[in-house]
């Protein structure tokens, strides 16, 4: 994904010869890639990213702690609902 996008910036500075406004395009198009792009892929273990795994054994204790706590709390709460899940399993 990185190199599309360095590949896109590229094209967009030179493209930016002929007319400034490409400039300030590849200049959007990096900055969104490193405030959003890079961050999102080397962050682990945070609130919002469930499919990556934590950096390490202490925020894999607390995510894995947080789950079983959250799957209690359905459980308790939603007791019909938790049976039949266990049921289809």
């Amino acid at each position: 994904m990185g190199t599309i996008l360095i590949a896109g910036t590229v094209v967009l500075v030179l493209l930016g010869f002929g007319n400034h406004v490409w400039w300030l395009a590849a200049a959007g198009v990096l900055l969104v890639y490193l405030q959003y792009g890079r961050d999102a892929s080397t962050s682990s273990g945070g609130g919002g990213s469930s499919g990556s795994a934590p950096a390490t054994y202490q925020a894999y204790r607390k995510r894995r702690d947080q789950q079983a706590k959250w799957e209690r709390r359905y459980r308790r709460e939603r007791p019909l609902q938790a049976r039949r899940q266990e049921r289809n399993q």
